[in-house]
């Protein structure tokens, strides 16, 4: 049996033959027939969710990771405003999110009566297409209408750059009527798409070569980006040619001996004669938004002549400020096809003199961290250091993914962090989310700030036994002690970072978690295997910190540099 709404049924198998193997749903009264419809597709996975806020970092968390699409249910009403965080991460991220809210029929929104405000194109700004499917929908031409629309949502969402959509479905009472489930009722009519090739014409591509001959210093910088082998053979390809130097950033998933993966440390470590002279012709950037600020300002502050952006995007991204070309296809197939046309290597040795001021603030930053006392830096130094082979690492907004970015992490075979929006809240749900698709450890690396800010998601019935979270405990918004902006404020103990009780023990111990904590670099090594190690529940470790000093040491990593 499923339910009686032909637009459930028809939108469930919709998605189903596009891909859709997932669902996290959050329980209501108005969805209750969509929730019967996926009920009665085997084909599709669930999870429920009570919290909406919630579980759309647990879609956003399952997509990013498994690259499909996942579908959210949610009931009527201000339930999917909840989603709106998520989906916004989700749409600078490139993530494949599919938001069906139940709805009132169209007759009753704005008559005062319960729950219905206007849902439909509710969060228009950070999905690709919203969409909006009548109530009832009973004769032919209904039905035909809710089989092209599923379609073409799921076209809008999966091609080209790939992002969430909304559907918005209108259902009218009685809700819970049942209908047998008919073979014919799972043989919809799918509609396909051939995108074109992505190749660039010789033409095109002869043209952009200029902007990578010998003569010209490159500079390619990787934000973030899912892993991709082929695109990373590419790089270490180009990182060969002389005249090509590569920064990728800890959450590109980009992986060479050739890479700069310490842009921070490398940046801070030159002097302003030396930043100069390394200006580069030609800047490439491809991935998503980048971390590093020291990058951001120094090619802000310089006049470099051309900036090529290689990715598929909606708008004109110019983060340097010197932006020339915009190259609209998947970076992996430009950065193979730029390698096939190229021919031997120049005789420039301006990635070598890269690579050589990258080990200079390698061995600055193991002579600072080796001598600097207890802190976020020395803790964070050991964690990235121990981290188990073939985890996944995700991280937090905030403190985590900035300490990230100075370490290598090459046990991990992916890092992730929500740097599409770069909010502090649902950290914890992504990661959730993505431990539970993903085959092995998860480690998540949060401040006690952002985990206060979801601590719903320890709740979460859906969080794995292979699930490990890291706790910096530095007297919450470590942040705000470092940025220039809040460091110096007198109000910045009473309004930025105030105390709160935060009893880990016992949060830990209420919602079945395997509990570690650790005051110093002595006792952290003593409870770390044990940590990592499988135990048949998920663990949380705490790491208390001393909170001024933690923002000196970080101060003084940088400024010693100088």
């Amino acid at each position: 049996m499923t339910t009686d709404k032909d637009s459930c049924r028809i939108l469930v198998d919709i998605l189903r033959r596009h891909g859709v193997r997932e669902a996290v749903m959050s329980p209501g009264s108005r969805n209750a027939p969509l929730v019967v419809a996926i009920s009665a597709c085997p084909d599709i996975k669930t999870t429920v969710v009570i919290d909406e806020r919630c579980a759309a970092f647990v879609a956003l968390g399952k997509a990013s990771v498994s690259s499909s699409p996942v579908m959210l249910v949610c009931t009527s009403g201000t339930a999917v405003l909840n989603y709106a965080p998520a989906v916004a991460e989700a749409y600078y991220r490139n993530v494949p999110l599919v938001v069906v809210s139940a709805d009132r029929p169209m007759e009753w929104i704005d008559q005062d009566d319960s729950q219905t405000l206007r849902q439909f194109e509710a969060l228009s700004h950070y999905v690709k297409r919203s969409y909006n499917l009548p109530s009832p929908c009973g004769t032919d031409s209904l039905r035909w209408y809710v089989n092209r629309v599923a379609n073409d949502a799921m076209l809008n969402c999966l091609s080209g750059r790939r992002a969430p959509v909304h559907i918005n479905v209108q259902l009218d009472a009685p809700l819970g009527n049942m209908a047998a489930a008919r073979p014919d009722r799972w043989s919809e009519r799918t509609i396909r798409m051939v995108e074109p090739a992505t190749d660039l014409s010789g033409e095109q591509m002869a043209e952009l070569s200029g902007l990578f001959a010998p003569s010209r210093k490159v500079l390619v910088i990787a934000g973030f980006h899912d892993p991709s082998p082929e695109l990373s053979e590419s790089l270490d390809a180009m990182a060969g040619w002389g005249n090509v130097a590569v920064m990728c950033e800890t959450i590109s998933n980009l992986r060479s001996v050739r890479f700069i993966n310490d842009i921070d440390a490398t940046l801070s470590s030159m002097t302003e004669a030396e930043l100069v002279s390394m200006c580069p012709d030609t800047v490439v950037t491809l991935g998503g938004a980048i971390v590093s600020r020291f990058v951001k300002a120094y090619l802000r502050g310089n006049a470099v002549a051309d900036h090529v952006h290689v990715g598929l995007t909606d708008n004109t991204v110019d983060c340097f400020q010197r932006l020339t070309v915009r190259v609209p296809m998947p970076p992996a197939d430009f950065f193979a096809g730029l390698v096939e046309r190229h021919r031997g290597a120049g005789v420039s040795d301006y990635g070598r003199r890269w690579m050589d001021y990258a080990l200079r603030g390698r061995d600055m930053h193991s002579a600072y961290v080796g001598s600097a006392p207890w802190s976020d830096l020395k803790a964070m130094a050991f964690v990235m250091r121990n981290l188990p082979d073939g985890c996944a690492l995700q991280l937090s907004n905030g403190t985590s993914i900035r300490y990230a970015q100075l370490f290598p992490s090459g046990q991990a075979v992916r890092s992730d962090c929500n740097r599409g929006v770069s909010g502090i809240d649902g950290c914890t749900s992504t990661a959730v989310g993505a431990a539970t698709v993903y085959n092995g450890t998860t480690v998540l690396v949060t401040g006690d700030m952002s985990a206060q800010y979801d601590l719903g998601a320890l709740a979460l019935q859906c969080v794995p036994a292979s699930f490990r979270m890291i706790v910096l405990c530095n007297g919450g918004g470590g942040i705000f002690r470092f940025v220039g902006s809040t460091s110096s404020l007198p109000q910045l103990d009473e309004y930025f970072v105030v105390p709160r009780r935060f009893p880990l023990r016992l949060l830990a111990e209420a919602y079945g978690f395997d509990y570690y904590e650790a005051d110093s670099e002595e006792s952290l090594c003593g409870v770390f295997e044990g940590f990592v190690r499988q135990s048949g529940r998920p663990a949380l470790l705490a790491v208390h910190t001393p909170a001024e000093l933690s923002a000196e040491v970080l101060k003084g990593y940088f400024n010693c540099r100088q």
